[in-house]
């Protein structure tokens, strides 16, 4: 009879050492299985966001994170598309030169600002001081705008406005138009935020 107790008592240690090895196993995997997923920083510097944009109606703005910033996809309207030349007096830079490298690509170079002129895509970050402007898309007289407010954005803190195409206006706090994110077109419905084709 002793002999079984002794064997009950071994394998009861014995079990139970099992299990606490396989505990102490578990905690030791999942920090080092983990190690293999991208930190949030790797994520934040550089993931490019693509972004279904076949729901958005003319005259409505999507916004998606990209790097930690907004990023605003705006379907513009055939008439803010054609109220943008008639504004290049007013614009205290017209046609993006100014930081063009840091704050336009090549392609969106353009009156537009823009690969297809329909969409505009923007960092939704006023350049002056880093708030985020309001969207004021109806044209006409309003509080804090003109009279001959053409329709874009306001940026509450300063008083900054931009146009339909994220072009400063002049004599306004903030020193550059809006920044155009690097971006493509994967099909008529996928925007990819945060790469570019190649030349």
């Amino acid at each position: 009879m002793s002999e079984q107790k002794i064997d009950g008592g071994k394998r009861t240690w014995i079990i139970a050492s099992g299990c606490a090895g396989a505990v102490g196993a578990g905690f030791v995997a999942v920090p080092f299985v983990s190690s293999f997923q991208p930190s949030e920083r790797a994520r934040a510097a550089g993931a490019a966001v693509e972004v279904d944009i076949s729901g958005i109606k003319p005259g409505e703005k999507l916004t998606v994170e990209w790097r930690g910033k907004p990023v605003w996809i705006v379907r513009r309207t055939p008439e803010q598309l054609a109220a943008l030349p008639k504004l290049d007096p007013l614009l205290a830079d017209p046609q993006s030169k100014r930081n063009a490298d840091e704050l336009t690509p090549a392609y969106a170079r353009n009156e537009d600002r823009s690969i297809k002129p329909e969409y505009l895509v923007v960092v939704g970050i006023c350049t002056h001081l880093g708030c985020s402007p309001s969207d004021k898309f109806v044209p006409g007289a309003q509080a804090s705008l003109p009279d001959n407010w053409a329709g874009g954005f306001l940026c509450p803190c300063h008083g900054s406005t931009f146009d339909m195409a994220g072009r400063v206006y002049k004599d306004k706090p903030a020193p550059d138009n809006l920044e155009v994110p690097p971006h493509m077109y994967l099909s008529d419905s996928r925007l990819l935020i945060g790469e570019a084709k190649q030349a």
